[in-house]
C-alpha cells in the first residue's frame, strides 16, 4: 500500500526530502514542454550546486527557454510581446546555467528534444543531446535509473484528484512500469491553478504521488508561445494539405503557423466549399491527377496527434473535428499552446473537456498494443502532416538536424507517425517544407540532390508539399519521383537539380520541367493569391493574435528588414530608401512610435528609424 502523500508549501522543503529519501544521488525526469515542476527542479538545483556530494542527473526535453532578442529594433519589438505571452514564467536555473556556459560537474542535462534552434551554438547541449523517437524515451529514462519524476500538476474540484494535464506522454508509461515493478521512482507535483484539468488517463489520486508542493507563492503563469503570422508560402501548403484529408479521416499536425494554415483552410472547405475550390485550383496544374477533397465535412475527423495544439481547438469550434472515438475527437500526449488555448480548456465544461483525451505517448504513436486491430479501424483515412527542414530530390527527409551533425530540435515522433502511415491501410505520410529559404548569401534551395543528414530514409517517401504543389512519391520509380519533386521545388534551381539528376544517371537527359512548374516563383505564387488575400481569405492572424494592431502591421516590416540584412547591397538599398522624400505611408508615425524610433537619438537609433521607412516605403 502506497505512503501517504507528502504535502508541502515550500520548493526547499520538497528538495530537501527527495535528496533525503534518494540518498543524495538523484536521477530527476522531468516532462517535456510545458509539464516541468520549475520551482522543484530549481530547489533541487540550488542545492546540488552548493554541494557536491549530491548527484543530480535530469533528463528531459524540450526546456523553454525565452528567446533572447538579438537587436536594439528586435529587443523593442519582441520585449512587451514575450512579456504578454512568457511573462511570469520562472526560467529553469540549468538552463540558465547552460547559457552562461556550462553546468556544475556534479549536474549533468540529457535532452532528447530541443528548443527549435536554440542550443544550435552550445557545445555541451549538442554533446548531451540523446537522439530518441518519443515512444522509446521512457525506456532510456528508466535504463538511466530514473527514481523521481517532478510535474506540474491540476487540481480537481471536490473529492481529492490530480491530473496530469498537459504530459499524460511518459509519465503514464512511467507509472506502470513502477506498477509492474520496473521501477521504484517516486513521482512528485507541483500544483498550478491555471493548468486545465484534463480529465481521463492522466487522473491521478493522491496516493499516486509520494509529494504535493501547494502554495501560491509557487504559483507563476503558464508559458504561451505567440502565434506566428501565416504567410502566403504556409498558405499555399495548407491548402494543398486539406485537400488531401477525406471526410471521416484522421489527422494529426503539429505546431505554429504550419498548423494554422491547414486548420484554416479546411474551416474554409467546411463552410465555403465554393472558395476553398477556387483558391486550391488557383494553385494546382490544370493536369492535377490527385486525389482531392473539397466538399464540407458530414462525418467530420478525428484527431490521433502527439500533441494537441491549438489549431485543433479551432476546428473543432468549427464543427470539422467532430467525429467520435470511444467519446473523443483527439487523442493526443501533451499540450503546449498560446494562453488564450489554456484559458479555454479551462472554461469549458468537464463532460466536453473530456472529449480530448490525454493519454500516454505509445498510444497515439504506436499502433501495437492489446487493442491493435481497433487502432487500426479507428485511425481510417489517416493523414500524418508533419514539418521537414530539407528534403532530396529522391525522397529522403531531413527535418531535426544540419548535416554537420547539429540538432536544431529532434526527431520526436515523427517517424512513429511516417511508419503508421505504411502500416494503416489507407494512410498517408505528408512531409511540409518551403521549397527554399532564404540564407546569409542568397537564397536556397530546400530541395537539394542530397543532404549529409536524414531523419525520414527515402524508402519510406510518401507526399511531400511545398507552396508549389504535391508531390506523390510512394512506390513510385526513381525517375518518376525525381520528376515529381523538380514539379514543386522552386523554379530558380530547377536546372542545377536536374542537372545533378541527370549526370548521376537516374533522370532521362530529354526530361523538361512543365510550364507550369516553371512558374513556381515567389512573384508567381503571390500573384495567384493576391485576389484572395485582398478579399480577406487568407489573413495574416487567422485565430487572432497576442500582437497589438500596430504590432501586426510592423512584423512584416521587420521580417524585410531581416531579410535585407542578409545581403550587405540590400540593406544599403533599404536605408537609402528610407531617406527619399515624400508622404509618409499610413502607420509609419504609430510603428515608430511603439519602436522608440519617433524621435532617434545617435547612430544607432537613425539607422534603424531609416530601415523602419525604407521597409515601409517597400512593402
Amino acid at each position: 500500500m502506497s505512503a501517504a502523500m507528502l504535502r508541502m508549501t515550500r520548493a526547499d522543503d520538497v528538495a530537501k526530502a527527495i535528496i533525503q529519501r534518494l540518498d543524495g544521488k538523484v536521477v530527476l525526469g522531468l516532462p517535456l514542454g510545458l509539464g516541468k515542476a520549475n520551482h522543484i527542479a530549481n530547489a533541487l538545483y540550488a542545492r546540488a550546486a552548493t554541494d557536491r556530494a549530491i548527484s543530480l542527473r535530469i533528463f528531459t526535453a524540450l526546456t523553454l527557454t525565452p528567446p533572447e532578442p538579438g537587436s536594439l529594433l528586435e529587443k523593442r519589438f519582441m520585449g512587451p510581446i514575450l512579456e504578454r505571452t512568457l511573462g511570469g514564467y520562472p526560467e529553469l536555473a540549468y538552463a540558465q546555467a547552460q547559457r552562461r556556459g556550462g553546468l556544475p560537474p556534479n549536474i549533468e542535462v540529457d535532452e532528447f528534444f530541443l528548443q527549435a534552434g536554440m542550443w544550435l551554438n552550445d557545445p555541451e547541449a549538442q554533446q548531451n543531446y540523446i537522439s530518441a523517437n518519443y515512444t522509446h524515451a521512457s525506456r532510456y529514462i528508466l535504463d538511466r535509473g530514473c527514481n523521481v519524476v517532478a510535474q506540474l500538476v491540476a487540481k480537481g474540484e471536490g473529492a481529492e484528484r490530480y491530473s496530469l494535464s498537459c504530459n499524460t506522454d511518459l509519465t503514464l508509461e512511467l507509472l506502470k512500469a513502477k506498477a509492474e515493478g520496473r521501477s521504484d521512482l517516486i513521482l512528485v507535483g507541483q500544483v498550478n491553478s491555471e493548468l486545465p484539468y484534463m480529465p481521463g488517463p492522466g487522473e491521478l489520486a493522491p496516493e499516486a504521488f509520494a509529494m504535493m508542493l501547494e502554495s501560491p507563492e509557487v504559483e507563476f503563469p503558464l508559458p504561451g508561445p505567440p502565434k506566428q503570422p501565416v504567410s502566403l508560402t504556409h498558405y499555399a501548403m495548407g491548402f494543398h494539405v486539406a485537400s488531401l484529408i477525406p471526410d471521416g479521416g484522421t489527422l494529426e499536425i503539429g505546431i505554429g503557423s504550419m498548423g494554422h494554415a491547414v486548420a484554416h483552410a479546411l474551416i474554409l472547405r467546411h463552410r465555403r466549399p465554393a472558395r476553398f475550390a477556387a483558391i486550391l485550383k488557383a494553385l494546382t496544374p490544370p493536369d492535377d491527377r490527385l486525389e482531392r477533397h473539397t466538399a464540407p465535412f458530414e462525418e467530420g475527423i478525428y484527431a490521433a496527434t502527439e500533441m494537441f495544439v491549438d489549431a485543433f481547438l479551432e476546428l473543432y469550434r468549427a464543427g470539422v473535428l467532430k467525429r467520435e472515438v470511444d467519446g473523443a475527437v483527439l487523442d493526443a500526449a501533451f499540450f503546449l499552446a498560446p494562453r488564450d488555448f489554456y484559458a479555454a480548456l479551462r472554461d469549458m465544461p468537464l463532460e466536453e473537456r473530456a472529449k480530448f483525451r490525454m493519454t500516454d505517448v505509445g498510444f497515439v504513436n504506436e499502433l501495437h498494443g492489446a487493442d491493435f486491430d481497433k487502432r487500426v479501424a479507428d485511425r481510417k483515412g489517416a493523414r500524418f502532416v508533419n514539418n521537414a527542414m530539407i528534403a532530396t530530390l529522391l525522397g529522403a527527409v531531413a527535418s531535426d538536424a544540419l548535416e554537420d551533425g547539429r540538432v536544431v530540435s529532434g526527431v520526436g515522433g515523427q517517424y512513429n507517425f511516417v511508419a503508421q502511415a505504411f502500416a494503416l491501410p489507407d494512410a498517408r505520410s505528408i512531409m511540409t517544407l518551403p521549397a527554399s529559404r532564404q540564407a546569409s548569401d542568397g537564397r536556397e534551395s530546400n530541395i537539394r540532390w542530397s543532404y549529409g543528414h536524414t531523419t525520414i530514409p527515402r524508402h519510406l517517401r510518401d507526399m511531400v508539399v511545398t507552396e508549389y504543389g504535391v508531390a506523390d512519391l510512394r512506390g513510385a520509380r526513381d525517375g518518376e519521383v525525381i520528376a515529381r519533386m523538380l514539379d514543386v521545388a522552386d523554379a530558380a534551381f530547377h536546372d542545377t537539380l536536374a542537372g545533378q539528376a541527370k549526370d548521376a544517371g537516374k533522370l532521362s537527359r530529354d526530361h523538361r520541367i512543365s510550364a507550369f512548374a516553371a512558374g513556381n516563383t515567389g512573384a508567381g505564387l503571390a500573384e495567384r493569391l493576391a485576389p484572395f488575400r485582398e478579399a480577406g481569405d487568407l489573413p495574416p492572424f487567422p485565430f487572432g493574435s497576442e500582437m497589438t494592431d500596430i504590432e501586426q502591421d510592423l512584423a512584416p516590416v521587420l521580417q524585410r528588414i531581416k531579410a535585407a540584412a542578409a545581403s550587405k547591397t540590400d540593406i544599403a538599398a533599404l536605408a537609402l530608401r528610407g531617406l527619399a522624400p515624400g508622404k509618409s505611408p499610413p502607420g509609419l508615425a504609430a510603428a515608430l512610435d511603439r519602436l522608440g524610433l519617433s524621435k532617434p537619438r545617435g547612430l544607432e537609433e537613425r539607422l534603424y528609424a531609416r530601415l523602419v521607412r525604407g521597409a515601409f516605403a517597400d512593402p
